[in-house]
């Protein structure tokens, strides 16, 4: 007997960053699908091509599967015209008035509506605020002439990823997943279900669009109460760590958040503001929102105040010290430098004129633009007793976890730890 052959049908994904590149593996593991993957950045394809990941949770092993099975990679957008199903995986930062730059979903829809077909199904798994598929998708529809829920489909799926997690991913996280019709959500439903990816499905894309602000304006204002709770212990001579474990002993009615020196990543310190921005077209003031954002904000000059008290005790100020800031990236253990809040310590210590260095394998270089300055570039130092001697102070903005945490205390003048890997010590402060 001959074995059945499969049908497989074509998934397109545009974007190949920390949402897209693990959608891409995702569906590369299944049977039936082949992938498209495509981005405009040519040195991510390139990349790719030769097996190589840019993501620091994602190994090189991990790649081989995308060069496989017939996928394209590509910077290309014509592809699209062979794609059942179309997933825009795209960044959504913020002006610098902080209102949603949507340019590149924009330039995307672009570059791909000419490609578009009866019976494809569009996804767009981008945070956004609520009306913003249906908004930037229905007038390219509507102008092809398609039938929403008949021969075309669109959706919305909002990426959860937690890059460095390594407890939850694409394959454990319930995936929610909406539709402009109840043919459009059926499609988007079964197509996440068909590569074993448990699914919430919810009532339409706004509510979907809703949600995903929600869960992460909740994380962005507990964490502005908890940093806010740690600039009052601060002042009272209070241990926040000791108060939290202590706290998390009730088992009931709290969630343990931890402050740190500010927010980092694509989503906490980007979502509220587009909730914000959407709100004052209905004259909603989000208050509450927006003080966390605020508070949070703040916390870079926090971090400053500590290092300045550091530097006093050892009869140094910032113009006359040598700084050494252990960990760039937004969180420990990843490769992701986006809106990191040692990013922000770094330009104050430079406006005050500090020497600065930085040690952090995962991210080996970067620029930083400093106001009347050129753009300067860092190169990470190595951590060894020789580099250490020079240094007048440690800041720990990130605490990754290969750092040798016990050379730096046996061998440096003064350390300032923004993430409580050191108890009390006399010449520790915390910030």
């Amino acid at each position: 007997m001959h074995k059945k052959r499969i049908t497989k049908k074509t998934v397109g994904i545009i974007g190949l960053g920390y949402v897209g590149l693990p959608l891409a593996l995702k569906f590369s593991k299944s049977k039936f699908y082949k992938i498209i993957g495509i981005d405009t950045n040519t040195k991510k394809i390139s990349f790719l091509k030769k097996n190589k990941s840019y993501i620091s949770n994602i190994k090189n092993d991990e790649i081989k599967i995308l060069n496989k099975k017939n996928n394209i990679l590509t910077n290309q957008f014509s592809y699209i015209k062979n794609c059942e199903i179309i997933i825009f995986s795209l960044p959504t930062p913020l002006s610098n008035n902080k209102d949603p730059d949507m340019s590149y979903i924009q330039n995307a829809i672009n570059l791909s509506e000419n490609y578009f077909r009866k019976n494809q199904t569009i996804i767009l798994e981008s945070t956004v605020y609520p009306g913003a598929t249906e908004e930037f998708f229905l007038p390219i529809i509507k102008k092809k002439k398609f039938v929403l829920g008949k021969n075309f489909f669109l959706g919305f799926s909002p990426e959860r990823e937690d890059p460095g997690n390594k407890k939850y991913n694409i394959s454990n996280i319930i995936k929610l997943t909406s539709g402009h019709t109840s043919e459009c959500l059926k499609k988007i439903d079964e197509l996440y279900n068909s590569i074993n990816i448990k699914t919430k499905t919810v009532s339409s894309i706004r509510t979907a669009e809703m949600t995903k602000l929600y869960e992460n304006i909740f994380r962005s204002v507990n964490i502005g109460m908890v940093n806010e709770m740690k600039l009052i212990c601060d002042k009272m001579k209070l241990d926040i760590y000791e108060i939290i474990e202590a706290a998390k002993t009730k088992p009931f009615g709290f969630n343990a958040f931890y402050p740190g020196p500010g927010l980092g990543g694509h989503c906490i310190p980007i979502d509220p503001y587009l909730l914000t921005w959407k709100a004052k077209q209905y004259d909603l003031n989000t208050k509450f929102i927006e003080l966390s954002a605020d508070i949070n904000n703040s916390m870079p000059n926090f971090v400053l105040d500590k290092i300045n008290k550091g530097l006093n005790l050892i009869g140094k100020n910032f113009s006359n010290s040598k700084i050494l800031i252990i960990g760039v990236a937004y969180k420990k253990n990843i490769n992701d430098i986006r809106e990191s809040p040692a990013l922000k310590i770094i330009q104050k210590l430079i406006q005050n004129q500090s020497n600065i260095i930085y040690h952090d394998k995962f991210i080996p270089n970067f620029e930083i633009k400093i106001k009347n300055k050129k753009t300067l570039k860092f190169r990470s130092s190595k951590l060894s007793l020789k580099n250490l001697k020079s240094i007048d102070l440690v800041c720990v903005v990130t605490d990754h976890d290969y750092i040798d945490y016990n050379l730096l205390k046996n061998n440096v003048k003064i350390i300032v730890d923004c993430r409580d890997k050191y108890r009390k010590s006399k010449f520790i402060l915390k910030a």
